[in-house]
């Protein structure tokens, strides 16, 4: 009896491993690691850099080019957890980073101009925000809107030019929070991380993740019970902002240049994605902050992939597209549901043939 009872627990252990998206999404990060490994052997080498004071190596790379999908991806998720979607991003990123380089370049104090930049996210935020939550639009059309209107803002910022600040000395500290070290792991990437945490932390110990959750699910049936759904769609909405802006801070600080066309272009599908691949259902509702960093991630792996395979840079995006569908059918719950069925029937089958014998 004991042996059954242990064998059924550790069963039941393995049908929730295999039906939590985490794990595989664990499982395709793994895999991406492994696929790489075997076209590059020195992919998993680690060496100490004592000119940068930390360490490099291509899992490295990875690490500090994921910093930038942490922190979209998370905005992201908050405002998908409310069934909406936040197609601003990118073009914030482009923003945040036009106005930081064009101040260090004007002699403003590198420290004023990423404040600045990260206010600059916060309005973005709130503009998206109050048009949603206070006028009722959809959020679909008003962060395209926005998106387009991002864009212009930063060329006029920058005059339509690609603002070059590398060499501005007082832009240290910027340079640093995009290339430097913290006990030897990127310093954008372990920043990223404590931000992740934080809101994390904020979500699962108080009641907003509660909050966000409901709204996502009926807006109507939360006012009843007494939240306010305006509230919480302007918060989401203006977080995603200034977590947009910090991207792409990251993005610009790391080579000191913005490019107001390709700065955070593509990003807000990548944040999709991610937050995809985590699990968060774009019907609104409940959300994994997690499963949305881990996701994150996976996008950077993914593309370092990309560059490890030397796929064809016309191939990139159906590369790209495929493996982020096979990851999302490893997902589905209907192949969740047909390999526990197959289980199933395997078992009736061999109980029958023990019968039979």
């Amino acid at each position: 009896m004991a042996s059954e009872r242990k064998a059924q627990s550790s069963n039941s252990v393995v049908k929730r491993l295999l039906s939590n998206n985490l794990t595989w999404s664990v499982v395709a990060l793994i895999v991406l690691v492994i696929i790489c490994t075997i076209f590059d052997h020195g992919f998993l080498r680690l060496e100490w850099n004592t000119n940068t004071g930390g360490l490099a190596g291509p899992l490295i790379t990875v690490l500090q080019e994921s910093a930038r999908y942490l922190m979209i991806a998370t905005g992201m998720t908050l405002v998908i957890s409310t069934a909406g979607i936040d197609l601003s991003v990118g073009s914030v990123m482009a923003v945040a980073g036009a106005a930081s380089m064009q101040l260090l370049v004007s002699g403003t104090n590198v420290w004023v101009a990423i404040l600045l930049s990260l206010l600059i996210g916060l309005v973005v935020g709130c503009i998206n925000g109050a048009l949603i939550s206070l006028l009722g639009l959809q959020p679909f059309i008003t962060t395209l809107i926005m998106m387009l209107a991002g864009r212009g803002v930063a060329k006029v910022i920058t005059s339509g030019q690609n603002t070059d600040a590398s060499q501005i000395a007082g832009g240290a500290p910027l340079r640093w929070i995009a290339n430097g070290f913290i006990l030897g792991i990127p310093a954008n990437f372990v920043i990223a991380l404590i931000i992740v945490i934080l809101v994390g932390l904020v979500a699962r110990k108080t009641a907003m993740g509660m909050m966000i959750e409901s709204v996502g699910i009926n807006q109507e049936a939360s006012r009843m019970t007494g939240i306010k759904p305006r509230n919480i769609l302007f918060l989401v909405y203006a977080i995603s902002g200034v977590l947009a802006a910090i991207a792409g801070l990251f993005a610009t600080a790391s080579v000191m240049r913005v490019d107001v066309v390709k700065t955070g272009q593509d990003m807000e599908m990548y944040a999709i994605l991610a937050v995809v691949i985590g699990g968060t259902s774009l019907l609104g509702g409940k959300f994994s902050l997690s499963g949305s960093a881990l996701g994150a991630v996976i996008i950077a792996m993914i593309r370092k992939t990309i560059i490890t395979l030397g796929i064809d840079s016309a191939a990139t995006p159906a590369f790209f597209a495929v493996v982020v569908i096979l990851i999302c059918v490893m997902q589905a719950p209907k192949i969740h549901n047909l390999s526990a069925e197959l289980k199933r029937r395997r078992a009736v089958e061999n109980s029958r043939k023990a019968v039979a014998a």
